[in-house]
């Protein structure tokens, strides 16, 4: 099961009649109002560039949305979050940002929002992500997902091999064996005598446990000695 911040509101919870939006540059605020316009016909929206206007306006109304910016020259647009849960619990905020770090998709969502969107998502995409949030389908833009993903579901450590203690000589040996070199050219190979090389390779085997040129080739191979 998802973390209570990742799981949005049932539909009961909310309705669409009036919705916050925050955001600092005047075109981004602009169309962010067009899209809050699109998802939800008739919609009141109260748009604020600053964190103390929000503030006020918050004091003053209780909204059903909120799209909140992080970045704002007064503050972060996360702190806001929980001062719009405690006033008003039933309020869904939505995060409406440039920002997919880390740090920026935890805190905020940690904070309680339940949506995450980056505005660099086509229009036509973010309209449909917030009409989504009737039918119970969080707001949150694909790469946000992964990363959301990523970071409760981690990769699966690979298996470590294990490594024999094998001498430089020895891996030597090995290898050679493995490429199908007999006794007397691996010792022409190396300068050294076929007695020593015999030697080598009863102690390759028997610290690999095997018996066979065989089994050395596919010992090679999984200790990355021989590429199959």
């Amino acid at each position: 099961m998802l973390p209570d911040f990742v799981r949005s509101p049932s539909q009961s919870e909310f309705a669409m009649k009036n919705a916050l939006v925050l955001e600092d540059t005047d075109g981004v605020r602009d169309m962010l109002v067009r899209l809050l316009s699109n998802a939800f016909p008739g919609i009141e929206i109260t748009a604020v560039a600053s964190i103390a206007q929000a503030k006020t306006a918050i004091h003053a109304n209780t909204f059903e949305l909120a799209l909140l910016d992080i970045n704002l020259p007064d503050g972060n647009g996360v702190t806001l979050v929980s001062d719009l849960r405690t006033r008003s619990p039933n309020t869904y905020c939505v995060m409406a940002t440039i920002f997919d770090d880390d740090d920026n998709v935890f805190n905020a969502l940690r904070a309680g929002a339940h949506g995450y969107l980056l505005k660099g998502e086509p229009e036509q995409e973010l309209t449909a992500r917030l009409k989504g949030i009737v039918a119970g389908d969080p707001p949150i833009s694909p790469s946000i997902a992964r990363r959301m993903l990523t970071y409760f579901c981690p990769p699966t450590p690979q298996k470590q091999v294990d490594l024999p203690n094998l001498s430089d000589r020895e891996r030597e040996v090995l290898t050679l064996v493995a490429k199908g070199l007999s006794r007397g050219e691996i010792a022409t190979h190396l300068k050294i005598g076929a007695t020593t090389v015999a030697s080598h390779i009863g102690a390759v085997y028997r610290k690999l446990d095997i018996s066979s040129r065989a089994e050395a080739t596919v010992e090679a191979i999984r200790l990355g000695l021989l590429r199959a």
